[in-house]
């Protein structure tokens, strides 16, 4: 099947996962971005459910890998930070929507395509092999370690500065989610209004609720709510969005649900309270420092420091798996110099070959 053909299917598939329709405008907001012509990294995000399938069909001996339960969807913009329980800024892998029991391999495979295609996209300013590098070494002396949370305040101070820059300061960033209540009223189903009054704020009962289109990439079609109010002198949000299942259940016939929250719950980390799986909906607390990171931030830390700390974050959610790091580490042992470089390569080449498919199909 081509390109084109798996997304129809995909997306067909899709809506019979989710009790509640697609957003159609989101969906041909998807298509318009995968057709960009100059930034190829935008159709990686949006097409991870082609990802899968390449997997499937060429992974050979990386299929072979010790397995854990892999966030699925890994990439340059799946990491963003979080305030934990105690108020601490903290940082690690932002969305756990395909997270699926996977060979080890996948998340660092797919973690290094990402990186070829930000550099193919002017983005990122790194060669490929010591990319690959970089991320093999976090990944390996955290999995040794059994696990380092990231917490940014007495350290990491590169990453704490990549966190506190311009761009997410908290007048720019309530400036633009707040344009959102020029939309008309949203209706969400009572399962989403459920999830977002799961953490609101004692004794607020008024909130502004309304869609949030185009917000994100590859979870572009699924329902998306936030509610947004002034609270005490601020403004206060939370977000939930339509959960449903990896696309691995799609592409490799698996009935599995959806294990987001066993994931972020199991992975090494201080964990975000307001971060959690309910009833068909994953919720959220969007804030300034409680969001993804752009990639457009990344170059403002030291790329290779960086991308050890991808690495080392990868093992602290695959250590959420029991007793896995002995496996891993043994299995890391005996795959030879340079796998991590020429898988990379290789499936980047595939999800290429599909990118061109899908700008030049007709209509």
């Amino acid at each position: 099947m081509s390109a084109v053909e798996h997304t129809r299917d995909y997306e067909g598939w899709l809506a019979a996962q989710i009790p509640h329709p697609l957003v159609a405008a989101d969906l041909a907001f998807k298509h318009s971005v995968m057709s960009d012509a100059d930034t190829p990294f935008p159709f990686f995000r949006a097409t991870y459910y082609l990802w899968v399938k390449r997997w499937a069909a060429g992974a050979g001996e990386l299929a072979d890998a010790p397995t854990v339960l892999a966030v699925g969807d890994t990439h340059l913009e799946n990491f963003g930070t979080w305030r934990d329980g105690d108020g601490r800024l903290c940082w690690g892998v932002n969305d756990f929507d395909e997270c699926d029991e996977l060979p080890y391999t996948h998340d660092l495979v797919r973690l290094a395509a990402s990186v070829r295609f930000a550099k193919r996209g002017g983005s990122l300013k790194v060669k490929l092999p010591d990319a690959c590098e970089r991320i093999l070494t976090g990944y390996r002396e955290t999995m040794e370690a059994e696990g380092r949370p990231f917490v940014l305040e007495e350290h990491h101070p590169e990453l704490r500065g990549m966190a506190m820059a311009a761009d997410r300061e908290p007048k720019k960033f309530w400036a633009k989610l707040t344009k959102l209540l020029r939309l008309p009223e949203a209706d969400p189903p009572p399962t989403a209004r459920a999830a977002l009054a799961v953490d609101r704020p004692p004794g607020l009962t008024d909130f502004a609720l309304r869609p949030r289109p185009e917000a994100g990439v590859g979870s572009l079609g699924r329902p998306r709510y936030v509610a947004l109010a002034e609270w005490r002198g601020g403004w206060v949000c939370r977000e939930t969005k339509a959960t449903a299942p990896p696309a691995t259940a799609w592409a490799l016939g698996k009935d599995v649900a959806c294990r987001t929250g066993e994931a972020v719950g199991a992975a090494v980390r201080s964990h975000d309270p307001f971060y959690r799986q309910t009833d068909g909906w994953v919720a959220r607390r969007l804030a300034p420092r409680s969001s993804k990171i752009e990639l457009d931030l990344l170059e403002e830390v030291n790329v290779n420091r960086l991308l050890s700390a991808m690495g080392a974050e990868t093992a602290n959610v695959h250590l959420g798996t029991p007793l896995v790091a002995a496996a891993v580490l043994a299995d890391l042992n005996r795959r030879p110099a340079g796998w991590l470089l020429e898988s990379a390569r290789r499936f980047a080449d595939l999800i290429e070959r599909d990118r061109v498919e899908w700008r030049t199909a007709p209509g």
